[in-house]
This record gives structure tokens, sequence and C-alpha cells, in this order.
């Protein structure tokens, strides 16, 4: 049984009377060697850091061609599926193993304090996920804040475009909101691109690999991390004004005469860009504007 073969994957999905929905953001992979290339790069990682058994998360298997090869790996797969058309063809598809567990929900509706709480002190537990585009940043932020400290590791396959701005360093264009957030989380790695051939249907553009590691224990030192966040998403709010007149507008309490003079505190020119400071300047940022209440 080859999940990637395509006249499989057609023959399979007639046969139980369904498609690929654009609603979901469906397209699954019709080249082997992309899910053993990304389950590899979600449990190497975990083989360098694990000391506990291994679970890995899966949203949104699909028909379960990266379940499969994750299954193959991990000790545990939990596979978090929308799609309840989906469900006979995974029972189908990974019925002959007994390490994979399907949960028909949507993730962003679940309480994932409760549900990664649940196995963290048996697993170390590793995210991998084809994540559909319009909703990866929604699925990758609500992993960081509400199942920080409970993960390893999170592996996804993103639009090319949205893996340029998780992984971009200060100083580049594609550098925003997003990735400082992310790094105090965690470090981004760029891994290898996935061209639209290797779908189901086609997508119009390139896909990225992308694994966030992320940290054991905080490595930045932050007073409110409620204020970080709302500084991040202020500096970015209106992209091509300096990072005073983007704070002056989204900062309402704090004149700009003063946000001019805690910026210069900070050793930065009053023209600089948010793009110019990287998460270590936001947390001393952060927690200056916090003095301000």
């Amino acid at each position: 049984m080859n999940l990637c073969d395509i006249g499989y994957v057609k023959r399979l999905m007639s046969r139980h009377q369904t498609g690929t929905k654009k609603s979901f953001g469906q397209n699954f992979l019709i080249n082997k060697q992309v899910p053993e290339a990304i389950a590899e790069a979600s449990y190497s990682y975990h083989l360098s850091r694990g000391q506990k058994k291994s679970l890995v998360v899966e949203i949104g298997p699909g028909i379960g061609c990266l379940t499969y090869e994750l299954a193959g790996c991990y000790d545990k797969v939990i596979a978090i599926e929308i799609d309840k058309t989906l469900l006979p063809i995974l029972d189908e598809t990974l019925g002959e193993f007994d390490n994979v567990e399907i949960i028909n929900n949507d993730f962003l509706k679940m309480n994932l304090e409760e549900f990664f709480g649940a196995y963290r002190e048996e697993y170390d537990i590793s995210v991998c996920a084809n994540l559909p585009y319009y909703i990866t940043t929604p699925i990758i932020m609500a992993l960081l804040e509400k199942a920080r400290g409970m993960l390893t590791s999170i592996t996804v396959m993103v639009q090319k475009e949205v893996a340029d701005r998780l992984c971009a360093t200060t100083k580049k264009g594609d550098y925003g909101a997003i990735t400082a957030s992310i790094a105090y989380y965690g470090e981004a790695k760029k891994l290898f691109d996935v061209s639209p051939d290797n779908f189901l249907p086609a997508p119009k553009v390139t896909s990225s690999v992308v694994r966030i590691e992320l940290y054991d224990k905080p490595k930045y030192k932050v007073n409110d991390e409620q204020m970080l966040f709302k500084t991040i998403q202020g500096a970015f709010s209106q992209r091509r004004k300096t990072l005073l007149n983007s704070l002056g507008t989204s900062l309402g309490n704090i004149s700009k005469e003063r946000l001019g003079e805690i910026i210069a505190e900070l050793g930065f020119d009053a023209s600089v860009r948010g793009e110019k400071l990287d998460i270590s300047d936001f947390c001393a940022l952060s927690d200056k504007l916090g003095e301000e209440k």
C-alpha cells in the first residue's frame, strides 16, 4: 500500500465517496519521499533530546501518508482530523498500527493545556503536521502559547512565504511579529522546500518544512509576557513606519515624546524600525514600556 501513489489515492477517495475539500485546505502528498523526510526531521530531533517515550501529535492527517511514516518511528501517534469523512479511510490506511489514535476534532477548539498535560509525564511530545495554509499562524501560536513547556519541537510543512517569515533574521524584509514571537519560545529552522507537483491537488505555491526547536526553560526574561506580545504586535502594526510611530499609534497610554526617550535609552536611533530589534531587544523594550503604566 502506497499512500502517496496518485492512482491509489484517487481510487481510495472514490471508494469512500469523498475527495479533497478546499474548505479544509486539503492537499494530499503524492511523493512518498516527502512524508518520509518530514517524519525523519521530527523524530531525529526527538532522538537528540528525548529522555522518555516518544509521542507525536499530528494535525490534519488527511488519508494518513505522514501518519504512516510517523507510526514507524514514534512510540505513540495521535492524529487530530477535523474532517469526519476521512475517518473510515484512516481506519483502513492505518489499520495495521496499534500505536495510532485518531481524534475527530477541530484542533483550534481543543483545550490544549488539558490535552497535552495528560501525556507530559509519560512522554516527550512532538508535533508534526502538513498544515493548511490558511490556519498556519493560529495553530503555531496556539501551540506556543498553550502548550509551552510540554513540547520538544514543532515540525510543520507550510507555504514557503510563511516559512521565510518564521525563520527570518533581523534586518530582513521577511522579519515580522510572528518571527519575533517564535524566537521567544524557541529557534525556527527551515529544512527543505517541497514543490507543488508533490501534492494532489497541486497548490499554486511552493511549500517548505520548518522545525521549531523549543527551549526546555525560558531563555529570555521579561516582566510581563502580555506586554511583550503587545509590544511586538504594535511594532509591526504599520510596517512602513518607524518603531516610534508604530508604537505611538498602538500604545495610546504613553506619549510619543516618552516613547522616543525609551527607544533612545535602549541605544536605538529614532528612525529605527521594528525589524531591527531581536527578541532580547523586544523584552527590554516591553519591560521599559511596562514601567510607564
